[in-house]
């Protein structure tokens, strides 16, 4: 079976979730997260975001490349959702440490005005 075999929108969630998946794989392997459920919440963040904003953002990015007339819908879907996938991976971190700096300023400012 070949991606030509497959119906139209077939081959667009399949290249949707390529993307995705090969998009936290990448975020995975270059910045491994502290703990499992860190690993956990990025990877299913970064997987949805694929699947959710892969098409929009390969259409963003090949227009603003000025290339959307020579990809495919399924190379861009494929494009967006790698780059919407590793996107969300680290604004999911940033988030994260952020958060976890903020409560940490706050408890320890708590104890120090004490």
């Amino acid at each position: 079976m070949t991606m030509t075999d497959l119906s139209p929108a077939a081959s667009l969630w399949l290249a949707k979730t390529a993307g995705a998946l090969a998009g936290a794989a990448i975020s995975l392997a270059w910045l491994l997260p502290k703990s499992r459920r860190d690993a956990g919440l990025r990877f299913l963040g970064s997987v949805t975001a694929g699947l959710v904003f892969g098409g929009t953002a390969g259409l963003a990015v090949a227009e603003k490349l000025g290339i959307a007339d020579l990809l495919s819908t399924q190379e861009m879907a494929l494009a967006g959702s790698a780059l919407a996938s590793l996107s969300i991976w680290w604004a999911v971190g940033f988030v994260v440490r952020y958060g976890e700096r903020l409560i940490g300023v706050r408890s320890g400012g708590d104890r120090h005005a004490r």
